[in-house]
């Protein structure tokens, strides 16, 4: 499994209805709303919302991580959003966030969870893929972005 492998058109977003954290984080948790592989909409909510609260997953370099696991989904689900207008999102380094990948992991699949993340955030190190993906024009091309970066990727 790589990382845009878990993503489609549905699952992103190319602009933030939202202006807070928190607006960001329930718009896409959100999109899963008619998604068969989800169980329970609102246990996703709260354990995103709840490990928000441990320490923020705005990690720095304008990027955020919100995730979160619960056996309330049949298999790992991931979304990806930007904005163009700045978010307080409370990141570690201060700055405000425009890109945010939502990983939520299966309380099974732990090990898969974590080494999706460290993908992810691997991946959002990079100034220049963090450009592309702000420069996109389209859904489309946001997943392409991202199958293009991971092509030397081995799966997760």
């Amino acid at each position: 499994m790589r990382v845009f492998e878990l993503l489609n058109e549905k699952f992103v977003l190319t602009a933030f209805k939202g202006k807070t954290k928190e607006d960001i984080i329930n718009e896409m948790i959100d999109l899963f709303k008619d998604d068969e592989r989800v169980i329970n909409l609102d246990d996703i909510r709260k354990c995103v919302l709840e490990r928000e609260k441990v320490m923020s997953t705005g990690v720095g370099k304008g990027f955020a991580i919100p995730h979160g696991k619960t056996n309330s989904v049949t298999e790992i689900l991931a979304s990806f959003g930007r904005s163009e207008k700045p978010i307080d999102y409370d990141a570690l380094d201060g700055e405000p966030v425009h890109l945010v990948f939502m990983l939520i992991g299966k309380d099974a699949l732990v090990s898969k969870h974590i080494k999706l993340l460290s993908r992810i955030s691997r991946l959002m190190n990079k100034d220049e893929f963090r450009e592309r993906l702000l420069q996109a024009e389209s859904k489309q091309e946001i997943i392409k972005i991202f199958e293009e970066e991971e092509k030397d990727f081995s799966e997760v």
